[in-house]
Formats: structure tokens, C-alpha cells, sequence
């Protein structure tokens, strides 16, 4: 049996070209999201051994030893799950001068008060990989365009209100 993953459409601009028309793209609708605990409790239903307690726990712990691997600067590579990598985002420096007006380069201006957050990027590895033509992709409705039918269901009409009531409140 296939497994299915429900996705909506929407229009999106080039950001690399304003002139160019928007195209229409994919985006996955999640049905939810599983927590740590969600996690070993499936795990632990596919007949394993170990206790729902005890892959939580092993789960955690890891969490923890992949943080502070990260932290140290080392990429942690997780099998066929896929490798976390740090990474950094920073903010540029321009060339300058010192205290004592000595010209110095961009490089020399940059110091670690330039780096303002650390990231983790996931490499997936080939465990992670899927062949969409094993899956099957259900068209559903846009996130706003069920939120706006729900309010039109409790409302009792027959025609929804596509304009976000929040952007509505914003505007002058």
C-alpha cells in the first residue's frame, strides 16, 4: 500500500526577478508532528524489545550527545538517517580602521562579535530517500482556504470569505 502525502498549491514570485509572473508550487500540508515521544512509542510498536521508556530515553540522550557534538564543531553522521552539519550565520564586515586609525582589512575586521547564530543543516542520508513514484500526492485545500470554509461552516453561509481577518485588522 502506498503511503499518501496531502499537498496544497500556491502562487510564489521569483524573488531573483520581480518582473517575472509568479508560478504555481507544492506544499506539503502536515497531518502533525511527532514529538520525541511520538517517536519511540512508534518505534516500540513495530515489536522491538525495548520498552517505550527505554527508546525514549536512548532517544533523549542522543539529542543531547548530537548537541553538544554540534556545539564542538563536528558534523554527526546517524547512518542511513542522514548527517547534521553546523553551520553560522554571520554578519559582514567592512574594511576600516583600528583604535589607533590603522587602515585594516574586511578580514581583519571580522571577529566572532560578527557571528550571530548558530545553525544545523541536515544531509539526508540514503535511508531518507523516497521515490515519489511510491507515493501517492492528494490535492487539498490551502491552510487559509480551510480556515476561511470552517469559519463560513460555523457561520452557517454557503460561501466562504477568503480575506485573512487578521491582515484585515491591519490595515489602515
Amino acid at each position: 500500500m502506498k503511503q499518501t502525502i496531502k499537498y496544497s498549491i500556491s502562487m510564489r514570485p521569483n524573488p531573483m526577478n520581480a518582473e517575472e509572473a509568479p508560478k504555481a508550487y507544492g506544499t506539503i500540508q502536515l497531518n502533525k508532528t511527532l514529538t520525541l515521544e511520538d517517536l519511540a512509542e512508534h518505534i516500540h510498536d513495530h515489536n522491538t524489545v525495548f520498552s517505550k521508556g527505554v527508546i525514549l530515553g536512548v532517544l533523549v540522550d542522543m539529542t543531547h550527545c548530537v548537541r553538544e557534538a554540534l556545539a564542538e564543531g563536528n558534523a554527526v553522521q546517524l547512518g542511513e538517517l542522514g548527517e547534521f552539519r553546523p553551520t553560522i550565520t554571520t554578519e559582514g564586515a567592512s574594511a576600516g580602521k583600528d583604535a589607533d586609525g590603522n587602515d585594516l582589512t574586511a578580514q581583519e575586521m571580522f571577529s566572532a562579535s560578527n557571528i550571530k547564530k548558530l545553525n544545523i543543516n541536515f544531509v539526508n542520508g540514503s535511508g531518507m530517500e523516497f521515490d515519489v513514484k511510491k507515493l501517492d500526492f492528494e490535492y487539498v485545500t490551502t491552510r487559509k482556504a480551510q480556515a476561511a470554509a470552517k469559519r463560513a461552516e460555523k457561520k452557517g453561509e454557503k460561501s466562504a470569505d477568503w480575506t485573512d481577518p487578521e491582515e484585515e485588522q491591519t490595515q489602515p
